[in-house]
């Protein structure tokens, strides 16, 4: 199952991006896959040649996460900080995401994370508010393709942890 097949982006309002993907996984295993750090660095790093070096999450209401992603052949990094506004196991969470080097305008942005049980799989509505429509327009030419590969790599995991 490849993303350019299942992976559909839409633009709910002037400031969202809304992304929906079906995974064929219990949605406690999808939930797990965006909230446990031995499971996120296997996944979430982008475009082939980075890693996720740093994954701290200190994971309740209120508490702070941080992710700093790093290029495996010229060192560069790339981090983002964000809180925890709301966590419903198995099916919501809700963060900010700031970047340290903001690539897009604005204060950052807030995150809903919405996972619906439709049989053995899972259908993930991820939803992205900036600060701005220039900002949302910016994150969308810079930021999904990585997101996209990203999902794939997660297919991979849960291929491997059902073996």
């Amino acid at each position: 199952m490849k993303n350019a097949d299942t992976l559909e982006i839409t633009t709910p309002s002037d400031q969202e991006v809304r992304l929906t993907r079906l995974f064929d996984a219990p949605r406690a295993l999808v939930f797990d896959a965006f909230t446990k750090p031995e499971l996120l660095k296997r996944w979430l790093f982008g475009m082939d040649g980075w890693s996720l070096a740093v994954c701290d999450i200190d994971f309740r209401v209120g508490g702070k996460y941080r992710y700093v992603w790093k290029h495996l052949k010229n060192g560069n990094e790339m981090g983002m900080s964000g809180e925890i506004r709301e966590i419903v196991v198995p099916e919501r969470l809700v963060t900010t995401e700031k970047f340290d080097e903001a690539w897009y305008p604005g204060e950052g942005a807030v995150g809903t994370v919405l996972l619906t049980e439709q049989g053995k799989q899972t259908l993930l509505t991820q939803t992205i508010r900036y600060g701005s429509k220039e900002a949302r327009d910016i994150s969308m030419k810079t930021g999904i393709d990585g997101m996209a590969v990203g999902y794939d790599r997660l297919d991979a995991v849960f291929a491997e942890l059902a073996r």
